[in-house]
């Protein structure tokens, strides 16, 4: 019995995620990181650390983390952040047994950045031969400066927080991103955002845009393929207020980098968004995958260009056009081969459409046709032998009706009784379906709900029971 009491508790466990953690919050109870924590908040970090389900922080106490602060810039400070985190889980019994005459090399959040050669993104873990952990750079030469002092906190498998000695660094790594002043034109043109780069300038919204870079700034470019796509509207053709409307659609008033738009909730505001909540964006994600909803269409990002702390550039597969100037008439083409989830959209008003198929039914019987006749001759008035008399008028006798292949003219078409009824299909909500913006009761994604999967469990649970009591 107490076999099987565990295996129900053991069920239990299974229904609890496990994969969801936030840092900062982590830390706020740790005071001596407050200043590493807080700048984790300011960079964005935390947004993508609290996205991978297996993390180690490498944390610096406050006397550490504020000298650093001096000496760099935000997207230097960034930088360095990134290389403390690594993409695996290590706690002290791991750190020891891997590490014992051996070096590991490790993943770290700043490979994500693409800034630099794919060895200066990762890390050594070696024993020392004072018998420390020792933690530098893979690049090589680099010496082991960081050792590692102790263990914060864990969430078994999940997150491990171990404090280190000094920040791990490489020559380079905490350099401005650009010496020469920034263009961002120039940059759009090299990401493959011609057209859209061509039309910030000849609409002034390029000035409107280096404005806001200083306070917080995303900006979604569309490639120059998106332009060409089926469906999508003369952006040229429109008026000056209308083109200034959709362009400052493509940016943010903040600075959000691609995992902190994966922690989004809700709508976020662009730079044309106004006091009614119009010209708003939501968005979706599906793994490393996220996309823009915007009412009548989503637009997966597809790469980060730039990303310097207070701005953000990113690239989007498609154009961005606010339902609130473009509606059915107009429609987002196909989204590529990965989809991300997107929000149901209202059923559509328009009329019914005047179609001329019809749904199968069984065939409906028809009335019986009268007999029709043809001339025949008649007999002999004593039955036998030839009748030499007159001929008589023709009496008509029933036949069958001749085969469509036949000589003969062919009947009229029979008429259709009762007449047939066009059908159109059915394309109204039911009058008890949820709203378009509520989900759907149930899961839609071919995924078992909750409570079957419980029922599942239980049940099993149950048998293995059964079995061991016997």
């Amino acid at each position: 019995m107490a076999v099987y009491h565990l295996l129900i508790l053991l069920s239990l466990t299974l229904l609890i995620p496990t994969n969801s953690h936030n840092i900062t919050s982590i830390l706020d109870d740790f005071p001596q990181y407050s200043v590493y924590n807080s700048f984790l908040s300011q960079t964005k970090v935390c947004d993508e650390i609290n996205s991978y389900q297996t993390v180690t922080c490498l944390v610096l106490s406050n006397s550490l983390m504020s000298s650093l602060a001096s000496k760099h810039s935000l997207a230097g400070i960034k930088n360095a952040l990134r290389l403390l985190i690594l993409l695996d889980y290590f706690d002290p019994q791991k750190l020891h047994d891997q590490t014992r005459g051996t070096t590991v090399l490790t993943p770290t959040l700043y490979q994500t950045s693409g800034d630099a050669p794919f060895n200066l993104r990762l890390v050594n873990i070696s024993s020392l031969r004072s018998g420390k952990i020792g933690f530098a750079s893979a690049r090589p030469g680099s010496a082991y400066d960081a050792t590692y002092i102790k263990s914060v906190t864990q969430i078994p498998y999940n997150l491990s927080v171990l404090e280190i000695s000094a920040p791990i660094t490489f020559p380079g790594l905490m350099d401005p991103p650009f010496a020469a002043p920034f263009n961002l034109t120039d940059l759009l043109e090299k990401a493959g955002c011609k057209i859209f780069a061509s039309l910030i300038t000849s609409s002034g919204v390029l000035a409107m845009y280096e404005s806001a870079m200083d306070k917080g700034f995303t900006l979604f470019a569309p490639n120059d393929d998106a332009f060409k796509a089926d469906g999508v509207p003369d952006l040229t053709k429109l008026s000056r207020t209308d083109l200034v409307t959709v362009l400052r659609y493509h940016a943010l008033p903040s600075y959000s980098p691609k995992a902190s738009l994966k922690t989004a909730k809700g709508p976020i505001a662009t730079m044309a968004s106004n006091g009614l909540g119009m010209y708003i964006l939501w968005v979706t994600s599906r793994g490393y995958d996220v996309s823009l909803d915007t009412g009548i269409g989503t637009s997966r990002i597809a790469s980060s260009v730039f990303d310097d702390t207070t701005m953000c550039i990113l690239t989007v597969e498609r154009l961005l056009l606010p339902s609130e100037m473009f509606n059915a008439a107009a429609p987002m083409p196909a989204a590529p081969s990965t989809v991300a989830l997107v929000p149901s959209q209202a059923p559509s008003t328009a009329p019914l459409p005047n179609v001329s198929w019809r749904r199968p039914r069984p065939p409906t019987p028809k009335p019986p046709q009268p007999p029709t006749r043809k001339p025949r001759t008649p007999p002999p008035p004593n039955g036998h032998g030839h009748d030499h008399s007159p001929p008589q008028p023709p009496t008509p006798k029933p036949r069958a009706p001749p085969p469509p292949n036949g000589h003969d003219s062919p009947p009229p078409p029979d008429p259709i009784w009762p007449p047939p009824t066009p059908i159109v299909p059915f394309i109204a909500p039911a009058p008890d379906a949820p709203a378009p913006d509520e989900p759907y009761p149930g899961p839609s994604d071919g995924t078992v709900s909750p409570v079957a999967c419980m029922a599942f469990i239980f049940l099993l649970v149950f048998i293995i029971g059964s079995i061991l009591d016997e």
